[in-house]
């Protein structure tokens, strides 16, 4: 219903063959852009507001490029990126386009390595100069570096102090270049060991710089580096001799999955990508485990090695909710597992009244859920049918020749019983914003979607409509609670298949505001009600007062701002504050509670947007800073 922007998707492909094994087989060196080309395809889901690729060449002699990249802004950035590089194929004759040694050695983007980037902004900071991978240029192939990451750090004032105070001088407080930075200067005492090495073995010149390229170990760069990491984060990297690494957070925040055979290794942020990319079955991806890098030399020979100890598993369920393609055979039966699980609570909202329902969905994300939402009421439905067959049929009214009759006309009456399921709402367009005047846009945000007229008896049927998420409510007022109400039903239960978002998130998903959130809001508005707002003041003096500690020290006190309050507190409110004027129609809410989200999919325990509980210190560190900035920003109308 309403699109959060997840922070992005990374790619990687390393070639383990040379390029002529790929134009013997599949009849083209252009293998590993192509699969590149797909996989990042595969995860537009991910990032819509940028991408970037970059490649390095192995064969390159000094004097040659060996190391490209390519950028793009937009929707349509992929398609821009890979129409860059193929116009630089352009310039090369037919003859020197099939030869694949010379390709191999003089065209740009013609490599043995490929990093993919999407990117959807978390922090508001836009232009090319933030779109990945970024690049670190050195004249020693070996000190060149491009990065690439899925990811946010809590803590970027640490990071920028930690190499600040060993001399370096950086030129931004972004979390992007200040691990370039940091990843790069580590890369550069690297280089130097083994520099060291080299002459301690008596080489010189090239012999030198061959020996350097051929034991730079990435595993003491990241060892060095990632312990002042706080945040989710899948970090991938390619060095200018060849090497290459990708690192997962020690808590599993942040996905990564990757296959391997003879002819090439491939990482991606989701298993179907992999999947479809490569043909392959889901048990032949192997998911990296939290705090390990997964490594290739120079020799395209790969290793894993664990860099930080893993942590608590806080893998993000909101991957499973929203932001992972459904196509991933554990995550659908996931989102099928959530819709089931929400059964007895709108039976609750219904007053059981299954017959006088319509069963739909908000398109086209909670689909899956919608599915596992039906089949649950069907199941209900088939419980209700055999108890009341089991009873007819102990009816003696029925047991004599004349009742055989009766007794199948009320049988075949029971079983004609169904859930009533109909595609409710349409998604009719999609706003553009060049829209700039605010009148304007809401009246073509309240379009977005169209209904099924006549899909509803009017005043009769309750309309149940199921939505993966509600965060900020906007698009119900704006759009959905107007046009469910042009077909007048007895009441409108809007679901959520997750339970409600009540904290920012600071590992990668464009939820950073406490205001953003319908249900914070709500507990806002009940506090005033209730004349508690001295609960509020109290909490910010709290989280003031730990303002200048370490983040390790910091206690997220914003959970009890909540405390007062049930789930159904909450709801109430929510439905007053979105109900558009002039709609008058009963409207329930219903939220996935997270027992069941638990229940649903056990193996992504991340729930710190639900529960407030975050998985590192820098978590709590940021939501009281939300919650500090709210409050001094807000505090003259909160106590007017």
């Amino acid at each position: 219903m309403e699109q959060i922007k997840h922070e992005c998707g990374v790619a990687m492909v390393r070639l383990l063959q040379p390029l002529s094994y790929y134009k013997e087989k599949y009849g083209t060196w252009m293998y590993g852009l192509n699969k590149l080309y797909l996989m990042m395809e595969k995860q537009h889901n991910r990032g819509q507001e940028a991408a970037g690729l970059a490649a390095l060449k192995l064969q390159a002699e000094p004097g040659d490029e060996f190391m490209f990249r390519e950028r793009a802004q937009g929707n349509t950035a992929i398609q821009e990126i890979f129409a860059a590089v193929h116009a630089k194929f352009s310039t090369f004759t037919p003859e020197e386009l099939a030869d694949v040694d010379f390709a191999g050695k003089n065209i740009p983007f013609v490599g043995e390595i490929y990093m993919g980037h999407l990117r959807y902004s978390t922090t508001g900071k836009r232009g090319l100069s933030y779109v990945h991978p970024f690049l670190r240029r050195n004249n020693w192939r070996a000190k060149n570096l491009c990065l690439c990451a899925n990811f946010n750090m809590t803590n970027v004032q640490e990071i920028f102090d930690h190499i600040a105070v060993k001399g370096q001088h950086p030129r931004m407080l972004s979390d992007t270049y200040l691990l370039l930075e940091q990843l790069g200067h580590r890369l550069d005492r690297e280089a130097e060991r083994c520099f060291a090495e080299a002459e301690s073995l008596g080489l010189t010149d090239r012999d030198i710089t061959e020996h350097i390229e051929s034991r730079i170990n990435v595993a003491n760069i990241l060892k060095e580096s990632a312990p002042v990491w706080d945040g989710g984060y899948v970090v991938c990297g390619i060095t200018g001799s060849g090497e290459t690494f990708v690192l997962r957070d020690p808590w599993g925040i942040r996905p990564a999955f990757y296959y391997k055979d003879d002819e090439v290794f491939a990482l991606a942020s989701e298993r179907p990508v992999l999947q479809t990319t490569f043909g392959l079955e889901a048990n032949d991806i192997v998911e990296l485990q939290p705090g390990q890098a997964i490594m290739t030399n120079r020799k395209g020979e790969l290793r894993i090695e664990q860099i930080l100890p893993a942590q608590k598993l806080a893998s993000c369920s909101f991957e499973r909710v929203y932001f992972s393609r459904g196509s991933d055979i554990d995550i659908y039966q996931e989102r099928k597992e959530m819709g089931r699980r929400l059964v007895p609570s709108i039976l609750k909202a219904i007053n059981n009244e299954v017959d006088n329902t319509v069963f739909s969905y908000i398109p086209n994300t909670a689909e899956a859920a919608y599915y596992g939402l039906y089949q649950g009421f069907e199941e209900y439905l088939n419980h209700q049918k055999t108890q009341a067959i089991t009873a007819l049929l102990k009816d003696p009214a029925y047991s004599s020749e004349a009742g055989k009759t009766a007794l199948e006309t009320r049988i075949a009456q029971v079983l004609s019983r169904h859930i009533r399921a109909e595609k409710v709402a349409w998604k009719d367009i999609k706003m553009r914003t060049f829209i700039a005047e605010g009148n304007s846009r809401n009246d073509l945000a309240a379009h977005v979607y169209d209904i099924t007229y006549g899909s509803v008896l009017p005043h009769v049927d309750n309309l149940v409509v199921i939505d993966d998420s509600i965060v900020r409510g906007t698009t119900l007022r704006e759009s959905i609670l107007r046009i469910l109400n042009r077909l007048h039903p007895k009441r409108i239960v809007i679901v959520s298949s997750s339970p409600q978002v009540r904290y920012p998130d600071y590992y990668g998903i464009d939820m950073a505001n406490m205001d953003e959130f319908i249900a914070f809001r709500a507990a806002i508005a009940l506090h005033q009600e209730r004349g508690t707002m001295n609960m509020l003041t109290n909490l910010y003096h709290r989280c003031k007062s730990q303002e200048n500690l370490p983040k390790e020290k910091v206690q997220n006190f914003i959970r009890e701002l909540y405390a007062p309050f049930t789930e159904e507190d909450l709801n109430i409110k929510m439905i007053e504050l979105l109900r558009p004027t002039g709609v008058d129609t009963e409207i329930h809410m219903v939220y996935l509670s997270i027992e069941d989200l638990h229940k649903a999919c056990p193996n992504s325990p991340g729930d710190w947007y639900f529960s407030g509980y975050y998985p590192t210190p820098g978590g709590n560190k940021c939501v009281n800073a939300a919650f500090i900035r709210y409050m001094e920003t807000h505090q003259a109308e909160l106590l007017s």
